[in-house]
């Protein structure tokens, strides 16, 4: 309920804001007045450094590098045995097992090591992350909770968090994807006179390749995790500014508790409560990029998909060495597609196969699929600002906002990180479908590489992208309502909202005065603040009006 209210007079604004402006000119050749209260000389567990988080990644990590050592040895063994070009066999086929049966095996044991990759990347990114950000706020360059991890660096080119090590995480992580679609492969035992028998096996070079990636990955993370301090592990926007504000590296600025994130940049103090609030586009300049990159990933897929018909139109009658015969109709048009000759498909091969013709691989696989790793990491950006911020108006509700998180808890309790976490396999999925190298080797010893371009399945991917695309650009417009200031993860608007800390807090009116009142926050439930009425901050409404 709103508490009732008086209207304040025209003429007790007016001579306020003249008292804001002597009281503003003197904050500036002084310190900053603080309205935050807080317990830190008596209490210094007042904000979560969540350890179980630190606990969680490292386990995490240490998966991570045993399962990098295990694919190097693998690896190495495998091309000290085999050579470039050979494989080693971990699973002979029934002999009566026909190909569809033996790709479909080959796909699940794809999409299990694409899991455990994903699995080992996000632990080693969550390390990476929290480094950053600590590494930032150590050069008072911190503004979000929620950074773009790959393309925001600390200063210094040799800092294990700087711009040097960071692009070089990027094209691991590319890599590591790349590698796994290389990976897993069928081994044909040609045997006369026995019939052919398959069997599932794993690429040399293309291992060796993975385990290096993510070991990589695992020592940029580990090293810029050793070069700073790290004050929190947590993911809360709450326990971090608590924690920058604690050890100084954040201070309060006084007559802006009602000035939300876009307002930073304006002029003044003292505000009215507003109905509606900004949207994350117009609060977090990086979301703004992500979305554009979004929209430009799917023109490039439908680019894409334009150029394989081109190209099929093109060389459609020159035989089946580069394109099929099979046009492109409703009915050769699946979800889910087979290399066959009713297919509409472009195809090259690799005949003189040897090293030079895996980089060529790799660069191929690592130019088409980087686009859209590098857009689906950089949506969680969007997917994390939105939980910061739906986390700060749970402070208007009847439970509360609760500061400390479980690290694994907002993956699945929030819609929109699900969704990208589901999304993620998924997109990854689709493009697999659409772009794949199909290898096939014969004893021991790969014989035929060809990347395959499905055309329907690249519009399919395209149309999913699009959906992708639409709903985290809805979800970056959509505006929030409420007098509540919208702060989006920013650190100082958090810490100019927050003027008292517990592990359960609520936001409203906590006092009247002339001219100006005050909302914060308490460790019980407020009134709703007065709309009709300008609040500044705790000991403004008491200052006496300049004539």
């Amino acid at each position: 309920m709103t508490a009732p209210s008086k209207p304040t007079d025209e003429s007790s604004h007016a001579s306020g804001f003249l008292a804001y402006d002597a009281l503003s000119g003197d904050q500036d050749s002084g310190s900053i007045i603080s309205d935050a209260k807080f317990t830190a000389d008596t209490r210094t567990d007042f904000y979560d450094r969540s350890l179980t988080s630190r606990r969680y990644a490292l386990v995490g990590v240490a998966f991570s590098s045993m399962l990098s050592c295990s694919c190097i040895v693998a690896g190495i063994v495998s091309l000290a045995n085999h050579g470039v070009m050979g494989v080693t066999v971990i699973n002979m086929l029934p002999s009566d097992m026909d190909e569809t049966q033996m790709e479909l095996r080959r796909e699940i044991l794809a999409l299990g090591l694409n899991l455990i990759i994903t699995l080992c990347t996000e632990c080693i990114g969550f390390v990476h992350n929290i480094s950053l950000r600590s590494a930032l706020a150590s050069e008072s360059r911190l503004r979000f909770n929620t950074n773009l991890r790959l393309l925001t660096a600390a200063r210094g080119w040799r800092n294990p968090n700087g711009a040097l090590l960071n692009s070089l995480s990027a094209v691991l992580l590319i890599i590591s994807y790349s590698s796994a679609s290389l990976v897993v492969c069928l081994d044909l035992q040609m045997t006369p006179p026995a019939a052919p028998n398959g069997g599932i096996a794993l690429a040399g070079l293309p291992l060796l390749t993975l385990g290096v990636a993510l070991l990589l990955q695992m020592m940029i993370a580990l090293s810029g995790m050793r070069a700073v301090k790290i004050l929190t592990w947590s993911s809360s926007s709450f326990d971090l500014t608590a924690a920058l504000i604690h050890h100084a590296q954040l201070t309060p600025i006084t007559f802006r508790c009602m000035r939300g994130v876009s307002a930073l940049d304006v002029g003044g103090g003292p505000a009215r409560p507003s109905e509606t609030q900004p949207s994350a586009w117009h609060a977090h300049p990086s979301i703004r990029k992500v979305v554009i990159s979004l929209w430009g990933i799917v023109a490039a897929c439908a680019g894409w998909a334009a150029l394989v018909m081109y190209l099929w139109g093109k060389y459609a009658g020159g035989g089946t060495t580069f394109s099929s015969h099979a046009a492109l109709t409703t009915q050769s048009w699946l979800f889910i597609g087979y290399f066959t000759a009713s297919s509409n498909y472009i195809v090259y091969s690799m005949v003189d196969l040897g090293i030079q013709w895996w980089i060529v691989l790799f660069v191929n696989m690592a130019v088409v699929q980087g686009p859209l790793t590098l857009g689906l990491h950089c949506s969680e950006l969007i997917a994390n600002v939105i939980r910061d911020e739906r986390q700060w108006r749970c402070a208007t509700k009847k439970k509360g906002l609760k500061t400390a998180t479980n690290p694994v808890t907002p993956i699945f309790t929030h819609p929109i990180c699900l969704i990208l976490f589901v999304a993620k396999p998924f997109l990854h999925w689709m493009f697999g479908l659409s772009f794949f190298v199909k290898d096939t080797a014969e004893n021991g010893q790969e014989t035929d590489l060809a990347v395959v371009m499905m055309t329907a399945q690249i519009w399919n991917l395209c149309i999913a992208l699009s959906i992708f695309a639409c709903f985290f650009t809805f979800v970056a417009l959509r505006r929030s309502r409420g007098p509540q200031p919208a702060a989006y993860g920013h650190l100082q608007t958090l810490a100019n909202l927050v003027d008292e800390w517990s592990p359960v807090m609520w936001w409203g009116h906590k006092e009247d005065g002339i001219p100006y009142c005050h909302a914060g926050t308490s460790d019980h439930p407020l009134p709703d603040v007065k709309m009709d009425c300008v609040y500044a901050g705790s000991g403004a409404g008491s200052l006496a009006p300049l004539s």
